[in-house]
């Protein structure tokens, strides 16, 4: 009599669907770590004012633009500053803020026409994690398009006999590089200006006298617009005004007052750089 093969444990094995399915469970509880490690590794981004985009802990750096609008600015000029401020807003790093101001030549102060926070244009955010084309719509509403906006009105001429440069100067020390939360971040400040100051304590107007820091200590302004930068970098993009096709000041002294001037008042001269035009 033929012996009859011996009957298959049903439970011998799990078979293929079985192992499948065991395979599948360890990818899902792998990609499930892997994706609650990249939640918890990824830097929390910091909670941010709804008003000035800024942290609710302050910026992380402070870049202020002043243009000196107390004389026309000639057409080619003005190109040029359009173009670079135009760079200086795309080029801004997140979460550091722009402040964009004009002198206030009746106040002898500044006026901010825009102050804000780049939040991010959405670059290098994670689909995971955030929203990149949401981030990239806020940057252009909230920051980009009325900071260029700013930058338009702020070369528009508001001509006036006086010019006070060192008082602005002195309100946006003031304002944005006195804080606990500005102390350790990095500080910048734009002049876009012919830099010839002109109040009653002091000008350097040639009928006024020479361009000497030393005349300038002896002066009323010396003490009245005594001005602690915190270490801020002072940038000048100096505008060269001219009388009968001559420049009107020496303008190789003029920028060596002016970095004696900043360096005195605990700032960091940043350069100067004359702009097209006269």
């Amino acid at each position: 009599m033929p012996r009859r093969p011996p009957r298959r444990r049903k439970d011998a094995g799990l078979g293929w669907a079985g192992v499948g399915g065991i395979v599948l469970l360890l990818l899902a509880i792998a990609s499930g770590g892997a994706l609650a490690y990249f939640y918890v590794s990824t830097p929390a981004r910091p909670m941010l004012d709804s008003q000035s985009l800024c942290p609710v802990n302050g910026p992380h750096g402070v870049t202020v633009v002043l243009v000196d609008t107390s004389d026309d600015l000639p057409e080619t000029t003005q190109h040029e500053v359009l173009g670079e401020l135009d760079d200086l807003i795309t080029s801004l790093p997140t979460l550091h803020r722009l402040d964009i101001r004009v002198l206030d030549m009746t106040g002898g102060r500044s006026r901010s026409l825009f102050s804000k926070c780049n939040p991010g244009d959405g670059a290098g955010l994670s689909e995971w994690t955030d929203n990149p084309r949401i981030a990239r719509l806020r940057w252009i509403e909230d920051f980009r398009k009325p900071a260029a906006e700013a930058v338009k009105h702020s070369i528009a001429a508001a001509k006036a006999a006086n010019s006070p440069i060192m008082a602005a100067i002195q309100d946006i020390a003031i304002d944005q590089f006195s804080s606990a939360a500005s102390h350790n971040v990095g500080k910048t400040l734009y002049v876009i200006s012919d830099m010839i100051e002109h109040t009653r304590d002091y000008s350097q107007y040639p009928r006024a006298g020479d361009l000497s820091f030393q005349r300038y200590k002896q002066s009323p302004a010396y003490l009245k617009y005594r001005t602690d930068l915190h270490g801020a970098t002072v940038i000048i993009r100096y505008v060269t005004r001219q009388t009968n096709g001559q420049p009107l000041v020496d303008g190789t002294r003029h920028i060596e007052f002016w970095k004696a001037w900043i360096e005195d008042n605990r700032g960091t001269f940043g350069g100067a750089k004359r702009l097209q035009g006269a």
